[in-house]
């Protein structure tokens, strides 16, 4: 039963982001993020007992906890992500803004010799 809900959950994860993208409501580099997630969902799907070798492996006791761990770390490493983009967005939008200002006093002082 956890194969096919899991199958099921990733196939929709999967075909909502293909569709936002077609509608271009989301970016290819973030689509790939969430197309990834998904695959891991169906992957889960496929193969349920991973994640109890892979708990047992890393010394957890209790398996699901481990997908509970899985998913604050991505959810941490995509903040992460969004923030550096941000930032870089931040500073394009600074540099561009100044870029324009003195472009802006040019041209007035242009306008100023000519009269």
């Amino acid at each position: 039963m956890h194969d096919l809900t899991f199958g099921i959950i990733g196939i929709s994860i999967a075909g909502t982001i293909l569709y936002l993208i077609r509608r271009d409501h989301l970016h290819s580099h973030h689509a790939t993020w969430w197309l990834a997630v998904a695959l891991g969902i169906v992957g889960l799907g496929l193969y349920p007992k991973l994640i109890d070798w892979l708990a047992i492996h890393l010394g957890i006791h209790y398996p699901p906890s481990l997908l509970f761990l899985f998913g604050i770390v991505m959810i941490l490493v995509k903040v992460l992500a969004i923030d550096i983009h941000q930032s870089q967005l931040e500073r394009k939008i600074r540099r561009l803004t100044q870029r324009l200002a003195i472009l802006e006093d040019e041209q007035h002082d242009k306008n100023t010799a000519e009269e």
